[in-house]
């Protein structure tokens, strides 16, 4: 792993926020403090969060998250305005600048907007800058409503995209599971954790199970298609749980932490 220099990482609703929707302000702090030391190391590391409904629908004061797609989208802008603040403010505290991208689905399927995001991301990164990417859900509805078309459509598929378009080495999801087991944990005592996945064939398919928590939308399912656009794109992806997120150290070392997937070409 000793040439690695470009790592995404993407933390999930459920690292980032409590049952309640309020910040889990432990969490985030460690996240920044890690990912501004690693930066400092040299790695260009950029950051893909969610939790943007979660902390609006608590910011707003509403009893639930909404089912309306407009009243998702007003909690989504106040609370990815609240979570910025978080971000930014931590970032500065460990002489970290951070700049925020909000992105559509647009902005990646069209060859020339892709081309000005990637070169965006490749000024940001020469200069030291950490990006905090999220889907610009205020305007775009492909997360939070259910369409024919998603070109995103969830952060785990957004974060690989990230991945792919500016070349990284390695995309880390951390989330509220240790990995892929070879059966649910929550029911069976015997499940394995499998730390190293070369191909993405049906038997592992067969291993996703259902969405995680009601504050997030991704499940093993997204992120086994995750891995599939970041490994075609020559770049691995770690599973790993976000309660231990020190462990990017270790993940970034080549360590059997949570379940790699092998980028093709590297098998």
């Amino acid at each position: 792993m000793q040439d690695l220099k470009t790592v995404v990482v993407k933390v999930g609703t459920s690292t980032l926020t409590y049952d309640s929707g309020y910040l889990n302000l432990k969490n985030m702090e460690l996240l920044v403090r890690t990912l501004s030391d690693l930066s400092g190391e040299g790695y260009r590391m950029i950051l893909v969060t969610s939790g943007a409904i979660a902390v609006g629908t608590e910011t707003l004061g509403l009893p639930e998250r909404p089912h309306a797609l407009r009243m998702k989208q007003a909690a989504a802008a106040v609370g990815q305005c609240r979570m910025m603040h978080i971000y930014d403010k931590l970032f500065s505290e460990y002489n970290r600048t951070m700049a925020q991208i909000l992105l559509t689905g647009d902005d990646v399927e069209n060859p020339v907007r892709a081309e000005h995001l990637r070169q965006t991301f490749s000024s940001l990164l020469e200069m030291g800058v950490i990006p905090v990417v999220n889907e610009n859900d205020s305007v775009s509805s492909a997360e939070i409503e259910t369409g024919e078309k998603k070109v995103l459509g969830d952060n785990d598929t957004l974060s690989a995209i990230v991945a792919k378009l500016v070349g990284a080495d390695l995309l880390v999801l951390f989330s509220d599971i240790d990995g892929l087991y070879d059966r649910d944990p929550r029911k069976h005592a015997d499940a394995r954790l499998l730390h190293r996945i070369e191909r993405i064939d049906d038997e592992v398919l067969a291993m996703a199970g259902a969405s995680g928590t009601w504050r997030g939308t991704g499940g093993m399912v997204t992120k086994l298609s995750a891995a599939g656009i970041a490994n075609s794109a020559g770049c691995d992806m770690v599973i790993a749980n976000g309660a231990h997120m020190e462990k990017l150290y270790g993940i970034i070392a080549g360590e059997d932490i949570g379940t790699r997937f092998i980028a093709e070409g590297s098998r």
